[in-house]
């Protein structure tokens, strides 16, 4: 039943049989640091939107309102969803598929999505079974019996599935010939023994965080007694909304590419997008589609020995950095847990190299049931996540890391701390950026060979800088900036380069502008790091900075371009970008013993 691999791209497919359903917006139609958050915080957030809901009558707004796709509990309503019972395996191992569907029959077809596509399963003809979603399928899973177990064969040979993320596709047509078919993902790690020198390190913790698949995640949600509330528990056992595994060419991004001109209102296509052609709103804020495929492809394709595991593998097994040289994080990577922060400091004091082209270190998660369910409280932690309540309990609350009560900030591991960066670009946050980095340390080694210039601007036409960036309190002197340390910073670190952000969206008074981010995640920034909102707390937090820095930590090393779209460039083929890239991986892969 296997395929040999084939170079042939992608493609999206027709619109899926999905319900989509628009209800009421939850307690989060932002993020303190997220995707455009609406209902939570988008790819950091820090917000409890108080959005009203959608009644019959009123003109639907794709950017406030909470719509999403979910199952009809309907057998006559034609649908075919999936899901895995894990996200990465080893091969050797058996990933069960969970399949319900009211098709007769359905195929099969999995793909390594790298560099070039590789054709490694195909079985047609499988046999269609019906399941009933449960109402909280978002919060405790879609619990539908095991369609088949899917079998990861030993690395080696013809045979063999090698490190990378990997389609699942279903599909199939109706009596009347409409095509359906639903992606999801699986991770296949490395065999002991045989890895290679870079890690990759999907965002799995922010894809959970993310998925709107049956109505809830860490932003907006059917949840609460007036089912309109984000969830701060999410599953894992659940399909991908439509857009987290593949999107079509030219879906947009969330950093305008074209700065809007005097007096234009204001606008955000990737969500207007999304509305328009049936995907979540979600997906330019996590997945594979959108970011970590990019640094796969762009990594393989330019000769590097690249490996893949999820964020959630280094909480299960931390010694699993240990057989690497140097572990990536690209994109929007937002929610860990303890454990899996734990297993990088320890990776990186042991002489582990780091390298982060990638934004909004905002929120601490717990891992349970297994490793299926992630919880995280955000805003309401302090009112409802029962470790807040027990001091001995207090640092393990699931709110940002800079909070108080956590006392952790995201620059002892990474350098930058997000709630000193947050939002460019979109919205009202600083529309008409540059839309790059400003460089300060012309002379750093990560800029060797770019010619770039002191004050020089790069990554500005692909939008790099945005659309969460993570930064510093910092000072200047003579020209250059400085950290302070008033974060808690570490002293060490280099700003290379730099830019602005705001943690507020400015509100010019247009008439017909829904504004996604207001000041309710500079409520919570100001809350969540002075104890509480005052007019002086929030002007302490108003403003803030995005990133590219460097430290030593113990016997490591760490660089960190705190943004979210610095693949932006990768996809680009910026030349500035690609270089940068390239320094930082080949100088942390040269072995340091």
């Amino acid at each position: 039943m296997a395929a040999p691999g084939g170079c042939v791209r992608c493609r999206s497919g027709e619109a899926s049989s999905a319900l989509r359903r628009l209800s009421r917006v939850g307690e989060g139609a932002k993020t303190s640091s997220g995707e455009p958050k609406a209902g939570g915080t988008g790819g950091g957030g820090a917000t409890a939107g108080k959005r009203g809901a959608t009644t019959r009558g009123l003109w639907p707004s794709s950017i406030l309102e909470n719509f999403h796709e979910r199952a009809s509990n309907d057998p006559g309503e034609p649908q075919l969803w999936c899901y895995t019972d894990r996200w990465s395996a080893a091969p050797g191992d058996a990933v069960g598929l969970h399949v319900s569907t009211t098709l007769d029959a359905y195929d099969l077809e999995i793909w390594r999505d790298g560099a070039l596509r590789e054709d490694v399963l195909t079985v047609r003809g499988l046999a269609g079974r019906f399941h009933p979603t449960p109402e909280d399928c978002s919060v405790s899973g879609c619990r539908w019996p095991k369609a088949l177990d899917i079998e990861i064969p030993n690395a080696g040979g013809t045979s063999g599935w090698r490190s990378g993320g990997y389609v699942i596709r279903v599909s199939g047509r109706t009596a009347d010939g409409r095509l359906l078919e639903h992606h999801h993902l699986i991770i296949v790690r490395a065999t002991p023994g045989h890895e290679g020198r870079l890690l990759l390190v999907a965002a799995t913790g922010t894809w959970l965080a993310y998925n709107d698949w049956g109505g809830s995640n860490h932003y907006e949600g059917i949840t609460g007694p007036d089912r309109n509330r984000f969830s701060p528990r999410v599953s894992m056992l659940r399909p991908f909304s439509r857009g987290f595994v593949v999107l079509p060419d030219g879906a947009p991004r969330v950093p305008l590419r074209t700065p809007p001109v005097m007096g234009a209102a204001l606008r955000h296509p990737h969500m207007e997008w999304a509305y328009a052609n049936g995907y979540s709103k979600k997906y330019t804020s996590a997945g594979w589609a959108s970011y970590d495929r990019h640094f796969a492809r762009w990594a393989e394709a330019a000769g590097y020995d690249i490996d893949v595991c999820a964020l959630h593998d280094l909480g299960a097994d931390p010694g699993i950095l240990s057989r690497y040289r140097l572990a990536v994080f690209v994109g929007h990577d937002e929610y860990w847990s303890k454990e899996m922060r734990d297993a990088v400091d320890a990776f990186i004091e042991a002489g582990g190299r780091a390298a982060r082209f990638a934004g909004n270190f905002l929120w601490q998660t717990r891992i349970e049931d297994g490793g299926t369910t992630q919880v995280c409280y955000k805003y309401r932690a302090r009112e409802e996540d029962p470790l807040y309540r027990d001091p001995a309990t207090r640092t393990l609350t699931t709110t940002a890391w800079e909070a108080i009560e956590v006392g952790r900030p995201g620059a002892l591991t990474f350098g930058v701390n997000a709630l000193r960066g947050i939002y460019v670009g979109w919205g009202g946050a600083a529309p008409r950026h540059a839309g790059g980095f400003t460089v300060y340390r012309s002379s750093h080694w990560s800029l060797e060979g770019t010619d770039l210039y002191y004050g020089d601007v790069f990554g500005g036409a692909s939008r790099i800088f945005g659309y969460e960036v993570d930064g510093l309190s910092y000072g200047v002197r003579n020209g250059l900036p400085y950290a302070t340390g008033e974060d808690g910073a570490p002293e060490g670190i280099e700003i290379v380069a730099m830019g602005v952000a705001v943690c507020a969206e400015e509100n010019h008074g247009y008439r017909g502008v829904d504004h996604f981010l207001g000041e309710e995640d500079l409520e919570f920034a100001a809350s969540a790091v002075h104890g509480n909102a005052t007019p002086e707390t929030m002007d302490l937090m108003r403003y803030g900075s995005g990133m590219m820095v460097s430290m030593r930590k113990g016997r490591g090393e760490v660089f960190t371009a705190g943004t979210c779209e610095w693949v932006a460039g990768l996809i680009d083929r910026d030349p500035f970008v690609e270089r940068i890239t390239r320094n930082v991986l080949d100088r942390f892969l040269v072995p340091t013993d």
